[in-house]
C-alpha cells in the first residue's frame, strides 16, 4: 500500500501550482509540474499536447494495444490567489486546498495506481486543461483516445460515501439575449421597450420546461439587466442551466429554448447554447462497475446530475465508469476537502480495475 505521506506530498505539489481554467500561463505551469510528477512515479515521460486553453497532459504505458484510458483534468475553478487565502493543509483527518477534491487528489491516486502495475502497457492517462469550462479544446483529443483504448475510467470525485458514478445527466447552458429600447423612466417610459419586463416573461416561461418525472431540470440562474434606476433597460441577458437524462429530452429542451418568442411588441430575443454534454446512461458502466465491485465489494454506484468528460466518452459507446477519484466533499467551494485515510484505498481500487482490464 502506498504510504499516505507520499500521497500527500505529491498532492501538495500539484495543489500549490494553481491552475484556473483559461489562465494559460498558470495551466502551463500546472501541466509541466504534473508531467514531471508522472515521469518520476512511473519512469516514463508524459507528453504535453498544446491547446488554446493550455497544455493537456498525455501518458502511455507503451507497447501493445491500448485497453484503458484514465481520464481527468488539471484545471480548477479557483482564481489565482485562492491558495494564499486557503493554503494546502492537513488537519483532523482531512486535506484542504484549492482543487484538492476536484480533482488533484484523484490524479495523484491514479498515478500511483499505474505505478503499482507490474506492466502498464495498454494503459493511457489523459489530463485535460479545460474541463471546467466545457472541454472545447480537449474534446476531440479525449474522444480519440477513448475510442482507441476502448474503456474509460474517469477521475471525478466520488459520490457520497465513496460510491462510484455509474450514470450522469446531460448538461448544457443557454443564454437568452433580449433587446428592448431605452427611455427615461420618469419622463417618457412609454417610449421604451422594457427588457427587464420581457426577461421576466421569459424566465417564467423557461421555468415550466423541466419535467421531474423525466429527471429534467431547467433552471434560470443568472440575469444581467439595466444600467441606472431612471432608465428603461434596453438589454437583458439570462443564463439557464439544463440537465437531462436522455437524448429525447435533450432535443425537446433545445427545441423549446430555440422556440422562445418575445411577449412585448418591438422586443427581440436571441438564444445561444445547447445541451453540450450528452447524457451518460447507466448502461455505459455495465461492464466496468462489476470490476470495481470485485476490488471493493459494496462500493456502490449511483447516477448523478452533474456532467463530466465521461458524458462524451459514453456517448461514443465506449464503456465508462466515473467517480473513481477522491473521497471527500465541497467541490467548487471553500470547504472543499479530501478524507486522508481513503486515499490509499482509492489507489488500490484503480489499480485493481486496471489489472482486470489488462
Amino acid at each position: 500500500m502506498v504510504p499516505i505521506d507520499l500521497l500527500l506530498s505529491d498532492l501538495q505539489r500539484l495543489v500549490e501550482v494553481e491552475s484556473p481554467s483559461l489562465d494559460v500561463a498558470a495551466v502551463t505551469a500546472s501541466a509541466e509540474t504534473l508531467a514531471a510528477l508522472i515521469e518520476e512515479r512511473t519512469g516514463r515521460p508524459a507528453t504535453l499536447v498544446d491547446g488554446p486553453a493550455g497544455p493537456h497532459v498525455h501518458w502511455s504505458g507503451g507497447g501493445g494495444v491500448p485497453k484503458v484510458l484514465i481520464l481527468g483534468h488539471h484545471d480548477t475553478v479557483f482564481p489565482l490567489g485562492t491558495l494564499a487565502r486557503r493554503p494546502f493543509t492537513v488537519a483532523d483527518g482531512v486535506v484542504r486546498g484549492p482543487g484538492v477534491f476536484d480533482m488533484k487528489a484523484g490524479i495523484v491516486q491514479a498515478i500511483h495506481a499505474v505505478a503499482a502495475l507490474d506492466d502498464p502497457a495498454g494503459v493511457e492517462m489523459l489530463f485535460t486543461a479545460d474541463e471546467e469550462v466545457g472541454s472545447d479544446t480537449s474534446r476531440a483529443l479525449l474522444e480519440e483516445r477513448a475510442l482507441a483504448c476502448g474503456n474509460v475510467l474517469v477521475l471525478e470525485p466520488s459520490a457520497d460515501g465513496g460510491a462510484v458514478k455509474t450514470g450522469r445527466k446531460g448538461t448544457g447552458t443557454f443564454e437568452v439575449v433580449i433587446a428592448g429600447r431605452a427611455a427615461h423612466a420618469g419622463l417618457e417610459p412609454e417610449k421604451g421597450v422594457n427588457a427587464l419586463i420581457e426577461a421576466a416573461h421569459q424566465v417564467l416561461a423557461i421555468a415550466t420546461f423541466g419535467d421531474p418525472e423525466q429527471g429534467t431540470t431547467v433552471t434560470p440562474t443568472v440575469a444581467h439587466v439595466g444600467t441606472a434606476d431612471n432608465v428603461v433597460p434596453a438589454e437583458a441577458r439570462l443564463r439557464v442551466d439544463v440537465r437531462v437524462t436522455n437524448a429525447d429530452e435533450k432535443e425537446r429542451i433545445e427545441s423549446l429554448m430555440r422556440g422562445l418568442t418575445p411577449v412585448l411588441p418591438e422586443a427581440t430575443l436571441t438564444v445561444h447554447g445547447d445541451v453540450g454534454r450528452p447524457p451518460m446512461p447507466e448502461s455505459a458502466s455495465a461492464t466496468l462497475y462489476p470490476l470495481a465491485e470485485a476490488v471493493m465489494p459494496g462500493i456502490g454506484g449511483v447516477a448523478v446530475g452533474g456532467g463530466s468528460d465521461g458524458n462524451f466518452t459514453a456517448a461514443l459507446g465506449v464503456p465508462t465508469l466515473d467517480g473513481l477519484g477522491a473521497v471527500g466533499g465541497g467541490a467548487h467551494a471553500d470547504h472543499e476537502h479530501v478524507v486522508v485515510d481513503t486515499m490509499p484505498d482509492r489507489v488500490t481500487l484503480i489499480a485493481g480495475i486496471l489489472r482486470q482490464l489488462l
